[in-house]
């Protein structure tokens, strides 16, 4: 499969054989139902497998895909909305990239899209079908590691960030909303995005009655030493950048030998609690590592 034309990152093509993640979720302190969900999971062309919240694994012979989504509704329906997003992945992204492989499918650009999209009709159809799941949806943030490449697509709130082996951190996906658009246009800082009346208010997510989705779709060409966090914006709001990139570079003696995940939601839910709490680690080392991976469903409370 070839790299993206767009919106694509390409410092250099260093070929790295293994991935480590970890993943944690949390209620937070003041809602009574989880409305995140993460999924970890490993298809090698034929069986798909889920991971469980902490391990690593060679990249070569097989694809990783690592997601978060934030459900939106009222009830139950946010969790039943998440939950609806990841399981389409599972059943749909490793069928796309079979077809692919064989040459009956488009690239991965397509193949994501077309993935978001079914998505959307899905959660579109049950909020039509199901009075209790009236105007439901989700948020979606998702990674595709190759042993060359990580593709991602976005869409919401949810976040990808990138910790490059040289650099500080950056965010690699769009926040879907009016502040987020302030923000890329550099009319407000960090702070003055997050203190915003309106900083939840989003004009694009899966379902939730929305007619069109326009995914933030992009790759970058993976190194030794790279880092990747996905989290929920329950993370965002109680950690600033720079402590993100500080718990998962340089932690606290006392909490150097825990999994990046557990550190980062949390000092998150300390620091804030209001809303649920989600962060996926994910890590190309610099040494080979001997394969570690569980298999566990994916992870909501």
């Amino acid at each position: 499969m070839n790299p993206p034309e767009a919106s694509s990152i390409a410092p250099e093509s260093s070929r790295s054989s293994n991935v480590r993640w970890s993943g944690l979720t949390h209620v937070g302190r003041v809602r009574k139902n989880n409305e995140d969900t993460f999924l970890a999971l490993t298809f090698d062309g034929h069986d798909v497998r889920y991971l469980g919240k902490t391990g690593h694994a060679p990249l070569a012979g097989a694809d990783f895909i690592f997601a978060v989504s934030d459900g939106l509704g009222g009830a139950k329906s946010g969790e039943f909305a998440s939950r609806i997003a990841i399981d389409r992945i599972t059943r749909l992204l490793p069928r796309g990239s079979r077809l692919s492989a064989v040459g009956l499918a488009n690239g991965f650009s397509d193949i994501l899209a077309e993935l978001f999209s079914a998505i959307h009709a899905d959660l579109i159809h049950y909020g039509r079908a199901y009075e209790e799941c009236a105007g439901m949806g989700a948020t979606l943030s998702l990674t595709w590691f190759t042993p060359d490449w990580m593709y991602f697509a976005h869409i919401g709130d949810s976040r990808v960030y990138y910790l490059p082996r040289e650099g500080g951190i950056r965010q690699l996906t769009h926040d879907h909303s009016y502040v987020g658009w302030l923000r890329r246009k550099g009319d407000l800082n960090e702070r003055q995005a997050r203190e915003h009346p309106a900083r939840n208010a989003l004009n694009q997510v899966l379902g939730a009655g929305n007619q069109f989705i326009d995914p933030h779709i992009g790759a970058i060409n993976h190194r030794p030493g790279d880092r990747f966090l996905i989290c929920s914006d329950g993370l965002t709001d109680g950690l600033w950048d720079r402590q993100l990139e500080d718990l998962v570079r340089t932690p606290p003696a006392a909490r150097a030998n825990e999994p990046p995940a557990q550190r980062l939601v949390e000092e998150a839910v300390n620091a804030s609690g209001r809303d649920n709490t989600t962060a996926l680690v994910l890590e190309i080392p610099s040494l080979p590592l001997t394969s570690h991976a569980t298999i566990t469903p994916p992870h909501s409370p």
